[in-house]
């Protein structure tokens, strides 16, 4: 039962991010088994980040909870808000799951 989190950028909080960015990666990296996808978000391709998106592979939802409140952006300030919610796959991997 996978759950999606996004969470949204606060303002003026580029400076924090690009030093606290190696750190995010590594909790990142060390979670990796959890994740079934993650990335940044923004308006268009060309533009900068604007917050991020993550699906945590996980039947309950404190797991997911857990894990985006201890990323190092959620600590450090660079989001203090997030979503999370269900997600029940339909298509998956360019294939119709029912």
């Amino acid at each position: 039962m996978p759950f999606v989190i996004t969470w949204f950028q606060n303002e003026g909080v580029e400076e924090t991010r690009a030093r606290v960015r190696p750190v995010h990666l590594e909790y990142l990296d060390a979670n990796v088994h959890r994740i079934i996808t993650s990335g940044g978000l923004s308006s268009d391709a060309d533009q900068p980040f604007t917050g991020g998106m993550v699906v945590v592979d996980t039947d309950v939802k404190q797991e997911a909870i857990d894990l985006i409140e201890h990323d190092p952006f959620f600590i450090n300030g660079i989001f203090s808000r997030y979503t999370i919610n269900y997600w029940k796959k339909f298509i998956f991997d360019h294939k119709r799951l029912y």
